[in-house]
């Protein structure tokens, strides 16, 4: 019997080694569930031309980033809770990422100390943030961050509503939060959405707030419209991610294809593009920088790793994807991620 890809591989012996209400709360998706889907065969959709023959001399996949190198673009994005899935968690994800000479998003709702999963990782790691509910309290949350050796942060905003959510067993929990984050008590006739879970999410003014305040690099993560990239640019941030939240917010919204090319003309290079949402292989990543990403993000791949064999498990699928993309870069001619960006992609 032929051996399943790795991916494949991970993906079924986590949903074997899971509880069935960690698995769905993973692979879990909003509405009717049919993003998830769309976001996967949309870059399937993207076709490549080989091109032979061509000098790949001194080819390498290196991705310079913020006064940051790494040894590939693909990062990791934040996922939340991770002791979920290992008790390995947050950290052996962390000396995977390290292992593999790439960067990682911890998640406001990391279920280990951001001070001891850096410390692990013995390098400097991304910041996600999440709204607090009030600047005082998101404040705290970043200087937290800063202080234990965050290099960048990430302020995740697509997410005000909360639709994955689960009861969390006995030893888990957001540990880097000094108070969970909760809608506010509403009154009869009260929208729990607008009166509870709204009235507590940030703004684009809170956006040009946190920029004043914090002192490395900002992302905004969860953005899909060229006026909401153009803005936070104007706003002075260094980032935007490109993402519809891996299809776990948003029902039947656009893909990243779909947006990714007009985002990257209206930006022009003002500051760093990242994508993420549907990411399953090296050929998926080489298609985001070849329509204009400078780096990716992974989130669910890396995790099915996580649950499988712990930080083994995620350092091989970092290795896997680092693989396949320089395989993809040797088939069809290009030596460099800066050669990527000079390619066409083809619609199925």
């Amino acid at each position: 019997m032929q051996p399943l890809p790795l991916l494949s591989h991970y993906l079924q012996q986590a949903q074997a080694k899971l509880p069935a209400a960690i698995w769905h709360y993973l692979q879990s998706d909003a509405g009717d569930g049919h993003q998830l889907n769309a976001n996967e065969m949309a870059w399937q959709a993207q076709k490549l031309m080989p091109r032979p023959l061509q000098n790949l001399h001194n080819a390498n996949i290196a991705c310079e980033m913020f006064g940051e190198r790494w040894a590939h673009p693909i990062l990791l994005a934040p996922v939340a809770y991770q002791k979920l899935f290992h008790d390995d968690g947050e950290i052996g994800t962390a000396v995977a990422c390290n292992a593999q000479q790439g960067q990682m998003m911890v998640s406001s709702l990391a279920s280990q100390t951001i001070e001891l999963i850096i410390q692990q990782a013995q390098q400097p790691l991304w910041f996600q943030l999440y709204w607090q509910g009030d600047r005082a309290r998101t404040l705290v949350l970043v200087q937290k961050a800063i202080a234990s050796g965050t290099s960048a942060i990430v302020f995740t905003v697509d997410a005000p509503v909360k639709q994955s959510l689960m009861d969390l067993p006995e030893g888990i929990s957001a540990v880097n939060l000094a108070q969970a984050l909760s809608p506010r008590p509403i009154s009869p006739g009260q929208s729990n959405v607008f009166d509870g879970w709204m009235s507590q999410a940030p703004t684009w003014e809170d956006v040009q707030w946190l920029r004043q305040q914090v002192t490395v690099p900002l992302l905004v993560k969860g953005l899909m419209h060229v006026d909401d990239a153009r803005r936070a640019v104007d706003v002075g941030c260094e980032g935007i991610v490109v993402s519809n939240h891996g299809g776990r917010v948003l029902d039947n919204t656009p893909t990243v294809t779909a947006v990714l090319p007009q985002i990257v003309t209206a930006v022009g290079g003002q500051c760093k593009i990242l994508v993420d949402s549907g990411i399953r292989s090296g050929q998926d990543v080489f298609k985001a920088l070849a329509m204009g990403a400078d780096a990716v993000c992974i989130g669910r791949p890396y995790i099915w790793g996580l649950a499988t064999e712990g930080a083994m498990g995620v350092a091989k699928v970092i290795r896997w994807m680092r693989d396949e993309l320089e395989m993809t870069m040797a088939l069809t001619g290009v030596s460099s991620l800066q050669d990527i960006r000079q390619l066409e992609l083809y619609q199925s």
